[in-house]
């Protein structure tokens, strides 16, 4: 058996927010006609979520769903049951022009929490993270400094980002940089 590993082990920052890499997380990528009704199905089946809006994620207690680009959803769900349900998910697509695949090892997810968790990211993203702009359930494909991400809200001082594996380091570092102590720069509210 393998010892499964997550791309930093849990790595933590204090700072002017809390970073946190979050560990192992299951994830599939599925390309397809995000309308067709069979696509629907098996997706909100895999996620145990209703489909996303564009530029929207939704989650439940069992897993969640962001819209990743007109033709590609990424269903979430815990990293024991990925082959489980990616294995449902192409049963119930058989048929149909679509691609599933286990990316869950190929990404790291991170957590910025705290009142100045917009403020850190934005630095980072040339994303409008105002709360007015970005709320709960809102999901992004950006850049962060130099790299490919994605980021949604949880809630208002709480924001998520999926990153590449192989810069999983990287990400930490830049988050972590712009959330040090003394370097706030107060342009949203800190509640």
């Amino acid at each position: 058996m393998f010892d499964l590993q997550s791309a930093l082990a849990n790595a933590r920052f204090d700072g002017i927010a809390q970073i946190r890499e979050l560990g192992l997380q299951g994830m599939i990528t599925l390309r397809g006609d995000v309308a067709a009704p069979v696509l629907k199905k098996a997706a909100t089946a895999a996620s145990g979520t209703a489909m996303p809006g564009q530029r929207k994620a939704v989650f439940s207690d069992t897993g969640g769903m962001a819209w990743m680009s007109p033709d590609e959803l990424l269903i979430l769900c815990p990293y024991a049951e990925v082959t489980d349900r990616l294995e449902a998910l192409t049963d119930a697509l058989a048929g149909t022009h679509a691609l599933a695949v286990n990316v869950s090892d190929a990404r790291a997810v991170f957590e910025v929490s705290g009142p100045h968790a917009r403020e850190v990211v934005a630095k980072l993203c040339p994303v409008d993270l105002s709360p007015q702009a970005f709320s709960p359930g809102d999901f992004r494909r950006t850049r962060m400094a130099q790299v490919a991400a994605a980021i949604w809200a949880d809630d208002d001082q709480t924001l998520r980002i999926i990153c590449f594996r192989s810069v999983a380091r990287y990400v930490f570092g830049v988050l972590s940089v712009a959330a040090q102590k003394g370097s706030e720069v107060g342009y949203f509210q800190a509640g």
